[in-house]
């Protein structure tokens, strides 16, 4: 596989950036998932701004402990599962049957696989 050119990896990187900055005023964006895609995308191409945002005052502490031990907060873990379990009922009655089966399997798949992180 060719590897990525340092534009691709800064452009994606600034797409994350964004899309995490918007995931703090809407709560249905995960805003720690973007930046650590952004992270990742900056470290390919420029270091010192990956370095920024695992700096970031509020979100900064859940990056590190994801990138130094692969940890995810209690209260992260319980953020996370209980909007996946809403967003069953919710797309139940907004959409129906089959597209709650959507929803209903990420929370089967991912959900215990986010309960069974580091704390």
């Amino acid at each position: 596989m060719k590897k990525i050119s340092r534009p691709v990896w800064l452009a994606a990187g600034i797409v994350f950036t964004v899309l995490g900055t918007i995931g703090i005023f809407l709560p249905v964006m995960p805003t720690v998932v973007f930046y650590l895609l952004a992270a990742s995308c900056f470290s390919g191409s420029h270091p010192e701004w990956a370095e920024r945002i695992y700096q970031h005052p509020t979100h900064g502490h859940h990056l590190r402990e994801w990138r130094d031990r692969r940890a995810i907060s209690r209260k992260g873990k319980l953020a996370a599962i209980l909007a996946m379990g809403l967003s069953v009922p919710f797309t139940y009655f907004t959409l129906g049957w089959p597209w709650v089966l959507i929803p209903a399997a990420v929370l089967a798949i991912v959900g215990p696989w986010i309960w069974t992180r580091n704390e």
